[in-house]
């Protein structure tokens, strides 16, 4: 007798987490595609337009257009990410030369929001919030305590922040922590 097969799903490390402190709010990012992107400059405009956003080429810089969003994280790296759909279809006819891996499996992100939501982070992240260094849309590489994050300002006062899964619990918890005492 066949049996039926069995098809795991893959439970969010962060699943029913949620924090509101005075100023700040921890919440578990909605599930998403992510992808590591990597191109040479003369690829770019090719890459760009069959993601259908245009990769950013200055340093902490990202763009978005309807789901998807590209994160500069280096002279020839970007991270992708969407939620709707998995970037790898756009580029499966791209002539130019590009590498595209999923890194879902790998990742998942916090969202930091609320009019403390910067000085939380800070106190893990020696990254400087201020507006004028780190403005709305700004992204960046960068380390969380001890584990390496990606910081993404998405609004005014919110901070996406990408994590790899097995660091997940530690990053939120250390945000917790430092939104229960803002001294």
């Amino acid at each position: 007798m066949a049996e039926a097969a069995v098809i795991a799903e893959r439970a969010h490390p962060l699943s029913g987490r949620v924090f509101a402190g005075t100023g700040v709010a921890l919440t578990p990012a909605p599930a998403a595609f992510r992808s590591s992107l990597r191109c040479p400059p003369g690829s770019v405009a090719a890459v760009s337009a069959a993601l259908g956003v245009d990769l950013p080429t200055t340093p902490k810089a990202s763009a978005t257009k309807d789901s998807r969003s590209a994160l500069w994280l280096g002279p020839d790296e970007w991270l992708v990410i969407d939620e709707k759909q998995d970037p790898a279809g756009a580029l499966k006819s791209v002539p130019a030369p590009h590498a595209l891996v999923d890194i879902s499996h790998r990742n998942t992100a916090i969202l930091v929001s609320g009019p403390a939501a910067a000085d939380c982070i800070n106190a893990g992240c020696p990254q400087d919030l201020t507006d004028a260094a780190f403005p709305v849309g700004a992204a960046s590489r960068t380390v969380f305590g001890k584990a390496e994050i990606v910081l993404w300002r998405v609004k005014p006062a919110v901070y996406r922040i990408e994590v790899w899964r097995s660091f997940s619990d530690y990053v939120f918890s250390y945000l917790a922590e430092a939104a229960r005492d803002p001294a």
